[in-house]
């Protein structure tokens, strides 16, 4: 393990941001691990339905400030696509093959589940399967994807948005609450949030890019500004507690994100800026890095088949059990079935671990050189200017 580790490190680019990929792994983590915690596939009458243990269990909310990472995903895909556009800039890469090049390698292992799932469902319905069991399992997996949709969106206008500022969308996503909620608009007009919500955390990443947020100061400031705005909008403008969407929900802070949604992401994006220094500082150690690099590596795949991996131990325990077993297939509307669940993770990591194998060719992760070390792509911006001063 220690010689992989050293070979990792020492076929990592001298200059690389390792804190940077360190928050991308986070961000990828908590999705899947927040996926995992707060949904649930109850296997009732010969069918399997989607549950959620919010729904019964509100208080805990919480867990869902934990895991709802997306805002830190976009915060390091505006850092990394604005270096990444102002270098191709300066070395006569035109606008095409920059934003082709970043699209295929987003695309090209989407099509792998995309593919294997409609014919899964294909196989299913002709097995007889039942319709609403299908679209249940197809929809949990297919769902998550939308959020690659906007991410490519925002690839694509880096040049128009990488030095637009914050604040532009985060008031855009006031007014569309204002309107719809405050003032009962239509609910059509919620979906603005969906590029708008994301384009603040995008922005703000891309601010970075270009040296902005470089004290601790303005750091705390999203961190306490971003969690007292979140707060006082859940107590007393009444958006939901729960960061993600909740099944029978009156309002969703995630589908499409709201204001307290974007608050609280804008406090996120706060809370790892100022972790930055001392992950860069714990990245100095081989087997850290290791750990993160190959997380990195295999980010797309592991967002991808996550989902599918629960389902497959899901399907698989339905089959080999004489009763419906806790903390996968029953109804999650008690502690016990928490404690449950809690159990059944490393068996969910294990079948991720079995679908990473198989499908992570189509990830363009890394090469082999002559000498067998693994090359960590150049996805993330490297110290100079901005990151050596944060």
């Amino acid at each position: 393990m220690t010689g992989f580790a050293v070979r990792i490190d020492a076929a990592t680019p001298p200059g690389r941001d390792r804190g940077i990929d360190a928050l991308r792994a986070l961000a990828i983590l908590g999705v899947v691990g927040g996926h995992w915690l707060v949904t649930a596939l109850v296997a009732d009458s010969g069918t399997v339905r989607g549950a959620s243990p919010l729904t019964a269990m509100p208080h805990l909310a919480p867990v869902s400030w934990v895991f709802q990472t997306l805002a830190v995903f976009f915060l390091v895909g505006g850092v990394v696509a604005a270096g990444s556009w102002a270098s191709a800039r300066k070395r006569g890469v035109p606008y095409g093959r920059w934003v082709g090049g970043r699209l295929a390698r987003l695309f090209r292992p989407v099509a792998a589940v995309l593919t294997v799932w409609t014919l899964a469902a294909a196989v299913m319905l002709a097995a007889g399967v039942g319709e609403p069991t299908v679209r249940a399992l197809v929809k949990l997996v297919w769902s998550p994807l939308w959020f690659l949709l906007v991410f490519a969106a925002l690839t694509a206008l880096t040049p128009l948005v990488a030095r637009m500022h914050p604040l532009w969308p985060l008031v855009v996503v006031l007014h569309v609450d204002l309107v719809r909620l405050g003032l009962g608009g239509p609910r059509e007009l919620g979906w603005v949030n969906v590029v708008a919500g994301w384009l603040v955390p995008y922005c703000l990443g891309a601010l970075v890019a270009r040296g902005g947020l470089r004290g601790r100061a303005g750091r705390w400031g999203l961190l306490l500004g971003g969690a007292s705005a979140t707060a006082g909008l859940v107590l007393w403008a009444g958006y939901p507690a729960a960061m993600v969407g909740v099944p029978g929900g009156r309002v969703s802070n995630l589908d499409p994100p709201s204001l307290a949604a974007v608050a609280f992401g804008l406090a996120q994006c706060g809370a790892a800026l100022l972790l930055l220094g001392p992950l860069r500082r714990v990245l100095r150690r081989p087997v850290a890095w290791a750990a993160v690099a190959v997380v990195n590596l295999a980010a797309m795949t592991v967002f991808l088949w996550h989902q599918t991996a629960m389902i497959i131990v899901t399907a698989a325990a339905l089959a080999l059990a004489d009763s419906p077993l806790p903390g996968v297939h029953t109804v999650p509307d008690d502690a016990d079935w928490v404690t449950a669940r809690l159990l059944w993770l490393p068996v969910f990591a294990l079948a991720l671990l079995g679908c990473w194998a198989v499908f992570r060719g189509y990830e363009q992760g890394g090469r082999r050189t002559g000498g067998g070390s693994l090359v960590v792509r150049e996805s993330a911006p490297t110290r100079k200017g901005w990151a050596r001063r944060a």
